[in-house]
């Protein structure tokens, strides 16, 4: 494909317009058109980024025949149901974690995304990042190998707001969004699959309906463990922090930034061609539409995240 990837995003919250953002800095894709449940805002931003088409439906936007691929970032419950949709309309897709809810629905996906042809990707940005990357090219080349991995992914969610601290209409889930992170990651940079998956949560709020703490325990085949400590409770520092101890060294992966055991920073800003993960996806999910390839972090990829987190769930629920 040379010609221009034209785009339809739905869902222009926060994380919508961190990719509208990375996607101007990518030469040959357009956004045409933008899709959101509330028409002023979605208006509102339209405007902001020259975008053409204004949609309260997605199936506005996938009628549309100059529309080549759609990028999901709206509420989880509906990712698999919305992904599986633009897949049938012959769209490809990018959807953001998690691609599903629960496993009958991500392999379902799969099937979907195997059916059509078209590139199908999920928005796992850690495999992306810079400073997680770095540590993925170490361990290809030989010189590393992950020992254990200690996680921690802490935000203070107390009320249903977003990142931008605005209200949300879905409520967020520790175990199908942000543990998919790093139950995803962890296997990644281990290079094997996981066998054994542990977990236990904590009170379920009583408004939220949800549980605001869990520790996750995990181990791949080749021996590698990995500890998640998980938290909306959590005032601060917020974010998530990655500690990899290998067999020639230890890691501190903060975001973009990573440091060795001695708390020395390491500089990534080398390893590929911006420091921004979401942009980085997003050029990974075009390049794999032009090349008329799978991508990194395709449906098929992933997959194996969502049967842990399916086990996990039953767990949780005996």
């Amino acid at each position: 494909m040379s010609k221009t990837i034209k785009v339809a995003l739905a869902g222009p919250g926060a994380f919508g317009i961190k990719h509208l953002d990375a996607i101007k800095l990518i030469d040959g894709v357009e956004v045409v058109s933008v899709i959101g449940r509330d028409p002023e805002r979605t208006r509102e931003v339209a405007a902001q980024y020259g975008i053409p088409h204004v949609a309260t439906e997605l199936d506005e936007a996938l009628a549309l025949p100059e529309v080549d691929a759609v990028i999901l970032c709206t509420p989880t419950q509906v990712h698999a149901e919305q992904a599986m949709a633009c897949l049938k309309a012959g769209k490809h897709v990018q959807v953001e974690i998690p691609m599903a809810d629960s496993w009958a629905d991500a392999q379902a996906l799969v099937d979907a995304q195997q059916a059509s042809g078209k590139v199908a990707m999920v928005g796992h940005t850690r495999r992306f990042n810079p400073s997680h990357q770095w540590v993925n090219k170490k361990i290809r080349a030989g010189e590393f190998n992950v020992q254990q991995m200690d996680v921690q992914t802490y935000f203070f969610r107390r009320k249903n707001i977003n990142a931008l601290g605005q209200p949300r209409s879905w409520t967020d889930h520790l175990l199908w969004h942000h543990a998919a992170h790093t139950v995803d990651l962890f296997a990644y940079q281990a290079g094997s699959p996981i066998v054994k998956a542990n977990a236990i949560q904590g009170p379920i709020h009583p408004e939220l309906g949800i549980a605001m703490d869990m520790s996750i325990q995990l181990k791949a085949a080749n021996g590698a463990i990995c500890t998640l400590s998980l938290s909306f409770n959590n005032e601060g520092p917020l974010g998530t922090y990655f500690r990899y101890i290998g067999d020639t060294g230890t890691y501190i992966a903060r975001y973009d930034d990573l440091y060795n055991g001695k708390d020395e920073q390491i500089d990534v800003s080398k390893v590929d061609v911006s420091m921004n993960g979401i942009e980085l996806q997003d050029r990974e999910f075009f390049a794999a539409i032009r090349e008329g390839r799978e991508p990194n972090a395709s449906v098929a990829k992933v997959f194996d995240c969502y049967r842990v987190l399916g086990e996990l769930e039953k767990q949780l629920a005996d």
